[in-house]
């Protein structure tokens, strides 16, 4: 079961986008697994994608077709096969799908970017996808924001979206997104896809300068199991609906549209973490005093990304020593282990590289047996600080796993 998360409340539609979902068969079972986006003429799109150098054939068909045309009209999104390591064979078939849609839709198939999640290295049902993309277009609604966060879960237990709307010069601009991932999670932008809408106006390249600049303080701070996925991708599609223009040089405006984007992100990404395959814990690792970020995230991820110390949290054992032995493997140089500090929750087990003197197991078994677990690590060293997310490592996650393509 996720850890502190639910289903949320029905997203708030966006001025602009139309959307639907429905079941192409992709799965054994009938399950929703087609979304379809429409986006009003003219609307803006950035998009940040894996950096993994097998990256799926929609992702490369994607990342073309907004180099193109950065306007596009649809996003076609399955799960359920993920259409990566299937060759030309793959590009075909999304090139397909696309050329359908825009066919069907009156467009150019370069308006069309498309977006696959699910099992690697089987080929694109394609007939059933334009089966679905018929169905779909008949039901485009801007309220079908619930559907389409269902239909994109793959192992997820729950789906995963949030709305957030923020006055600018007296007019209301909405912001809503949806997300899924729960396994194969190190973005590095980790199966995980999220579609971010907003009825704001910007222009391309500020849209893909604040993208990126969010999606690497959420989506590129989160480790599920430390594998990257072929298929992730982020977007951000701006409609102008409002009549609100988000502009770098109105810093109010930009500041307070700025902000609202960044908590999409992070409550998406947190979401990811909190209904990690198999999770019962949820865990925040913040590193403090490093002289530089990298020092930081590497002493972070070290932690977050030790079976050990995930083991140990999956257990509540207060294994103290698990954590001490990942920020010394971190590979800080000229680390001074009499200045490093470690606590977990409101418990303090390491002052100046040592056990401190009044810490008890008794404090350490409290502290790990809550459901969110927040390790603070200060190396001494500076004052770059960085956080990463991360969930426990169970057994559970393993039968998911072994038994996934079964």
């Amino acid at each position: 079961m996720a850890v502190g998360l639910s289903e949320p409340a029905n997203p708030a539609p966006v001025g602009g986008i139309r959307l639907a979902a429905c079941s192409a068969g992709i799965y054994r079972k009938q399950r929703l697994d087609m979304v379809l986006f429409e986006m009003s003429r003219d609307s803006g799109c950035a998009a940040v994608f894996t950096q993994n150098a097998f990256c799926a054939a929609p992702v490369q068909i994607a990342r073309r077709h907004l180099a193109v045309i950065p306007h596009p009209r649809y996003l076609l999104i399955n799960a359920g096969n993920a259409n990566a390591g299937t060759g030309e064979r793959g590009l075909f078939d999304a090139r397909r799908t696309c050329e359908y849609l825009a066919e069907k839709g009156g467009c150019r198939p370069e308006e069309v970017l498309p977006f696959s999640t699910g099992v690697i290295g089987e080929y694109l049902p394609v007939d059933r996808l334009c089966q679905g993309v018929d169905a779909m277009l008949g039901r485009l609604d801007e309220h079908n924001w619930r559907d389409c966060s269902r239909a994109i879960m793959t192992t997820d237990t729950v789906a995963k979206s949030v709305s957030k709307q923020v006055v600018l010069d007296g007019r209301q601009v909405t912001l809503t997104g949806i997300a899924k991932g729960s396994g194969m999670i190190k973005p590095d932008m980790a199966t995980m896809l999220a579609f971010i809408a907003t009825d704001a106006q910007l222009d391309h390249g500020l849209m893909q300068s604040m993208l990126q600049q969010s999606v690497n303080r959420s989506f590129n701070r989160i480790t599920v199991d430390g594998d990257t996925s072929t298929n992730d991708a982020c977007v951000l599609v701006a409609t102008g609906k409002s009549g609100v223009v988000i502009q770098a040089g109105n810093q109010e405006r930009y500041s307070l549209f700025n902000a609202a984007l960044h908590e999409i992100c992070l409550d998406l990404a947190q979401a990811i973490i909190r209904d990690g395959e198999g999770a019962s814990k949820y865990l925040s690792i913040t590193v403090s005093g490093g002289r530089n970020s990298l020092d930081c995230l590497r002493t972070a991820y070290a932690i977050a990304e030790s079976p050990l110390v995930k083991t140990a949290c999956h257990a509540s054992d207060p294994n103290w020593g698990r954590i001490l032995a990942a920020v010394g493997r971190a590979g800080i140089l000229d680390l001074e282990i009499g200045r490093v500090s470690i606590q977990v929750n409101d418990v303090c087990i390491v002052a100046k590289g040592m056990r401190t003197p009044e810490y008890t197991e008794d404090q350490g078994k409290r502290a790990m047996l809550q459901d969110e677990i927040f390790v603070t690590v200060d190396l001494g060293m500076g004052d770059a600080e960085e956080t990463v997310w991360t969930c426990d490592l169970s057994a559970e996650y393993i039968r998911i796993n072994a038994e996934y393509r079964t």
